[in-house]
């Protein structure tokens, strides 16, 4: 397999720390939110860069499939992330996918946001293991 593009980027001090990407483009502070005990503000969290990594990677497959299925679409896809706290086997991750797909009609929306799911990097690599809910959402 060949690998096309990798990245990295560096934590330190955990959910009330930093987070920096090898080239500084992203720079940013992590706080624990407000409703899991922590101080709130103008900070990020990891369930916010998971949510905007998946839904901008989803609707680049979406787009994708459309495109090889030579169908004209407008996309919008809104990711819900959240954590959930289980007794038995600690914290885990739950998303939501609502997906707005414009151009074709409602079958075929629903076969491409299938297909894209089926071929959306960030799908696959939780897939068995995270909780996805995808919503077909009228604009």
């Amino acid at each position: 397999m060949n690998t096309i593009y990798q990245t990295k980027a560096v934590a330190t001090g955990g959910r009330d720390g930093k987070v920096v990407s090898e080239d500084g483009v992203l720079n940013l502070d992590v706080r624990v939110p407000k409703s899991m005990g922590g101080a709130g503000g103008a900070y990020t969290n990891p369930e916010q860069l998971f949510a905007a990594g998946y839904a901008a990677c989803f609707d680049s497959a979406l787009n994708h499939i459309a495109r090889l299925e030579r169908k004209k679409i407008q996309s919008k896809v809104t990711a819900t992330v959240g954590l959930q706290m289980e007794e038995a086997t600690g914290f885990n991750i739950i998303v939501t996918m609502d997906v707005e797909i414009t151009g074709v009609e409602k079958s075929v929306a629903q076969e491409l946001l299938a297909k894209a799911h089926a071929t959306c990097p960030y799908s696959k690599a939780i897939r068995n293991n995270v909780e996805v809910t995808l919503n077909l959402v009228e604009a």
